[in-house]
């Protein structure tokens, strides 16, 4: 039940935009009577984890403990709790709250509400700022506290909570998740990854576009991929010109994206999921002619969330990550920043010493 004690944590935390990881004490609230405590044993490291420490997009309040991509087990539950008991695997990902009565809360889309919560970052009602799983404790409201399927692997499924949400929301929303669709993805990392896998299981014929030849085997062989394009290739991107349904681009960098819709049918979609930090450019001529679409993803809702950690479950899905421990964050950030990962670092919270020495 419910205390009326603050609860101590310890994490790590940037103190500044250098984006330099060291242990962080600090305190989350008591667990009141709506509210989930648990015990953070796995945490992903996302490529908007990087950019956040290091002011990146130019709003990051410090000190920031990240993480927003947590797995653990219910230590405490208020007395109102009825989703999760103690001793239940659960999960926390982008969003620890929202407004719950705009309309976009009420079509399960807390994700889009104007007044949503980030897990690391955002400021919360009483004026704190929120700070995510690179720490040992998490307290979030129930609504936000996914339950985690029995046979989903709690460190290789951790990534799932953005990466996998960030796409299949999309797929399934765009009409992109049905069997002989042709979908390409652009971009063969965290979420570039974790879409193949999702784009496979509901059916699709999947394109994998990179500019990196070398991710052809890993794309086809490793990850069930149909098809490789190098994006770099004039005469292969002339060739695939209109034959895609749709396209989610992952790609966090600046890039072109005229050769992408360039490579979708008559009323074929681009989505990005990625946020590159400076502006694209579009040729209206170039969308207007076939009827094309650029769009736009962000994650997904509670209720989406949930069902995609079920889909995957049953459809074996996961991340391909490499576990490290906490003291090896900052190099992993900086393997991360030259991409240096196949494809997603998880970090061992529970079996990691998060305390000062």
């Amino acid at each position: 039940m419910a205390t009326e004690q603050s609860v101590e944590v310890f994490g790590w935390a940037a103190r500044d935009s250098s984006g330099h990881l060291s242990p962080f004490s600090f305190s989350r609230r008591a667990t009141g009577e709506n509210d989930v405590q648990f015990k953070v044993l796995y945490c992903g490291i996302c490529r908007s984890d990087l950019h956040a420490i290091q002011n990146d997009w130019g709003f990051t309040q410090y000190p920031l403990v990240p993480g927003h991509e947590i797995v653990g087990e219910v230590t405490q539950v208020g007395s109102n709790v009825k989703k999760v008991k103690v001793g239940d695997k659960v999960g926390v990902g982008c969003l620890v709250g929202s407004c719950r009565s705009c309309q976009m809360c009420a079509q399960d889309l807390e994700n889009y509400c104007s007044s949503c919560t980030l897990t690391c970052g955002s400021l919360e009602s009483d004026g704190n700022l929120t700070q995510g799983g690179y720490s040992d404790v998490m307290v979030a409201n129930e609504h936000f506290v996914l339950r985690w399927p029995d046979n989903l692997p709690l460190h290789a499924g951790a990534p799932l909570l953005c990466a996998g949400i960030t796409t299949y929301s999309p797929l399934k929303h765009f009409g992109l998740d049905k069997p002989g669709i042709h979908v390409g993805v652009v971009g063969l990392g965290g979420l570039g990854h974790v879409a193949v896998k999702f784009a496979k299981a509901f059916g699709a014929n999947v394109t994998v576009i990179s500019t990196s030849e070398s991710k052809k085997e890993e794309a086809i062989q490793n990850l069930g991929a149909d098809a490789f394009l190098a994006s770099n290739d004039p005469e292969q991107m002339q060739a695939a010109a209109g034959t895609m349904d749709g396209i989610i681009d992952t790609v966090s960098a600046v890039h072109p994206i005229m050769p992408l819709i360039n490579l979708v049918k008559t009323q074929g979609k681009v989505i990005l999921v990625g946020a590159p930090d400076k502006p694209l450019e579009l040729n209206s001529f170039g969308i207007i002619v076939g009827r094309k679409t650029v769009s736009g993803s962000c994650i997904g809702g509670i209720k989406e969330t949930q069902e995609m950690l079920e889909f995957a479950a049953e459809n074996n899905i996961v991340a391909d990550v490499e576990l490290i421990k906490m003291d090896y964050v900052n190099t992993a950030m900086e393997r991360l920043s030259k991409g240096d990962v196949r494809y997603r670092f998880v970090i061992d919270v529970g079996n990691s010493p998060l305390k000062s020495t």
